[in-house]
């Protein structure tokens, strides 16, 4: 099992790739709602690896992962070629899809180890906000583009910059 401080350490990890992930497909994504949607949400991110950074260093922790994982820039690179030659918000979403796959599997693995109350809580509350942006990407994955287009792409309720 892992320790406390490597398991918020990995969830740090996944989250710098997932905000550089959103940005990649963000950038790319030609439907202006599901764009800003994206960087909405690395916005997001970045606030989740500040307040668990702050928990870590109320534990003493001093160092921190700076870097995201290989598996994750493999993933991003395939992103912008896929982008460069098929030009699809369907083909952006379901890569942006599968990282969180990855970003809910990271949070699972650190919430099955021991943990202080306080980063326990901060984790669930974080697992419990990917878990609808993830949701939210499947549906977009499943709804064919041309009719997202034509319904505006509908953020969730809630999912606006001020998370």
């Amino acid at each position: 099992m892992l320790r406390p401080d490597t398991a918020v350490q990995r969830v740090i990890e996944v989250l710098i790739d997932s905000q550089d992930g959103l940005v990649t497909v963000g950038e790319r994504l030609q439907n202006q709602s599901l764009k800003q949607y994206f960087f909405a949400e690395s916005l997001v991110r970045a606030r989740f690896i500040d307040q668990l950074e702050t928990a870590l260093r109320q534990r003493g922790v001093s160092t921190f992962w700076e870097k995201g994982g290989a598996a994750a820039t493999l993933q991003r690179t395939w992103a912008r070629i896929k982008s460069k030659f098929i030009e699809s918000d369907h083909t952006l979403l379901v890569t942006a899809e599968q990282g969180e796959d990855a970003v809910t599997d990271v949070y699972s693995k650190a919430l099955e180890t021991y943990l202080p109350a306080s980063m326990r809580e901060i984790l669930t509350a974080q697992e419990a906000h990917i878990e609808l942006v993830h949701e939210f990407l499947k549906r977009n994955v499943t709804v064919p583009i041309a009719k997202a287009k034509t319904a505006g792409s509908k953020v969730p309720a809630g999912h606006e910059v001020s998370h």
